[in-house]
């Protein structure tokens, strides 16, 4: 314990170096930009962002990504309040009071919420980080071949199902993406796989290339296609931002109850931040004890929905660094980040040699909340109007920025094919409402599940009855049921959830006024 606590420290004073402290400051500020711009997802700006880690300690290159994270979750709410228009799926649930206040002229007041709430929501979720992640990584030294094997099947069935609409469809995701992390060399004998001649193949598709190709070219491809407009007018903040004692005492309550709600919803593999933002504002409307004022600019609507998207960004962490599965599209490129900095998540993370690594990164998280806070409370006004950047100019700049992205990973114009045709991929894939994080997190859990059964299969002489050995296989098994069952429940839970929250009537097929981008 004693040894924990030692290392939880050097963690913190690691975290205040100053390039950590500038990364923080730059990853937050670019990640709230990104957010405010409609169009944009955070797992797009992760993606974009990963290539410039490459450079950097392992613990500043994550630092900077989990800075965009929170900063993207947060941006999402700016462009919510002021346009009506939600950067980011999370923040869609705050643009319904939100924007009432805006039109009522409390856009300041409005905004402060919003970020005050993130904090908390944000800091909040650090203790289950700091807390649970441990304990979850003991578990995990118990895992064998077969362990490993079931863990990886779990992985896919969560996040192939939940986050697509159709479970056919989830399921299709993946079984594509296992499809292509077959290509390279074989993880057991060392023989050729579908390299077709090209050496370039033998240590298989690039997982960077891929998530950049998937979430940012493709996006690129979807903007170009539609008609450039320009986006509304960001209304002007005339207003204080802040809130009186009384009325922080009143959200008080709604901060904790969303605080909670999130946390579980980020640590359930494959739920995510734009099921947690309604679930807090229907939440929040249900305790309330002035339920007259929603629909109408209600603090406490905004409060719930901002804690709850921001509580799942630790939340989100912890199964992400310890089991290798991400609870949503963002953490996916997280965990592509980690395996190029040749770190495996699990418990390596926190043994001796990873461990002050792993808690510097921790620290670096919650320091982030402060710079986020800050951040948003000085530069609101100005990240408003980012909101506003037509799409003329942003395409080619986010066109510039793949092609510079994957080409400085190898130097290899292998790897910009290698994006390109992951971008015409994610781009058909996205048209035909198939999932693009399934694509990823089979790359990277392919090979685990692929060498776990066959060393499983070479251990037991070629007997499957290994594989259903041992009490984690069977609780790993189970879970894998409920993976495929579970879009079933959340697709319920989120269409109920914004109903409420939206007030349109469940037989009324109209869509919810709200431009988003649902990917």
């Amino acid at each position: 314990m004693l040894d924990t606590i030692k290392i939880m420290g050097a963690g913190f004073l690691n975290a205040f170096m100053p390039i950590n402290l500038l990364m923080m400051i730059a990853g937050t500020a670019m990640g709230i930009m990104i957010g405010c711009l409609p169009g944009l997802s955070a797992a797009m700006g992760v993606a974009l962002m990963l290539p410039m880690t490459f450079t950097m300690k392992a613990e500043t290159g994550l630092i900077v990504l989990g800075a965009i994270y929170c900063g993207a979750i947060f941006g999402g709410s700016i462009s919510a309040i002021l346009i009506h228009t939600p950067g980011t799926p999370a923040s869609a649930a705050t643009a319904i009071e939100g924007y009432q206040m805006t039109l009522k002229g409390q856009p300041g007041k409005a905004l402060f919420t919003a970020c005050y709430s993130s904090f908390w929501g944000g800091l909040l979720s650090c203790i289950s980080l700091y807390f649970f992640a441990p304990l979850l990584a003991q578990l995990t030294l118990k895992f064998q071949s077969a362990e490993y094997f079931w863990l990886s099947i779990f992985g896919l069935t969560i996040i192939a199902g939940v986050s697509s609409k159709s479970i056919i469809k989830g399921l299709m995701s993946g079984a594509l993406g296992l499809l292509l992390s077959t290509i390279g060399l074989d993880p057991v004998s060392g023989l050729p796989r579908f390299m077709f001649g090209n050496v370039y193949f033998a240590e298989g598709i690039n997982t960077t290339c891929a998530l950049i190709g998937l979430f940012s070219m493709s996006q690129v491809f979807i903007l170009a296609e539609k008609k450039i407009k320009a986006r509304a007018q960001a209304t002007k903040v005339t207003d204080k931002m802040s809130l009186s004692r009384e009325e922080r005492k009143m959200i008080r309550p709604t901060i904790i109850r969303s605080w909670i709600i999130g946390n579980l919803i980020g640590i359930l593999p494959g739920a995510g931040a734009s099921i947690a933002c309604f679930l807090g504002y229907n939440t929040s409307r249900q305790f309330s004890k002035h339920k007259e004022m929603f629909g109408k600019g209600s603090i406490e609507g905004v409060a719930g929905s901002e804690a709850a998207n921001n509580a799942v960004t630790g939340g989100s962490l912890i199964p992400t660094l310890t089991l290798g599965i991400p609870g949503e599209s963002v953490t996916a490129v997280l965990m592509g980040g980690l395996i190029i900095q040749g770190l495996a998540p699990g418990p390596s993370l926190f043994n001796a040699e990873n461990a002050r690594m792993t808690y510097t990164f921790f620290a670096g998280f919650v320091l982030v909340q402060f710079f986020m806070l800050g951040i948003g409370l000085l530069g609101c006004r100005g990240f408003a109007q980012i909101s506003r950047l037509s799409d003329a100019i942003l395409i080619p700049c986010v066109t510039v920025l793949c092609f510079v992205g994957s080409y400085a990973i190898h130097k290899n114009i292998m790897d910009i094919v290698v994006m390109l045709s992951f971008g015409i991929l994610g781009y058909l894939m996205r048209k035909f409402d198939l999932n693009t994080a399934a694509v990823v997190l089979a790359l990277i859990l392919g090979p685990i599940g692929e060498k776990g059964l066959r060393n499983a299969l070479r251990i037991s002489r070629g007997s499957p009855s290994i594989l259903f050995s041992s009490v984690v296989c069977w609780v790993l098994i189970a879970l894998c049921i409920v993976g495929i069952l579970s879009p079933i429940f959340m697709n319920k839970l989120e269409k109920k959830a914004e109903e409420e929250a939206t007030g349109v009537d469940p037989d009324d097929k109209k869509p919810v006024d709200l431009d988003i981008d649902n990917d």
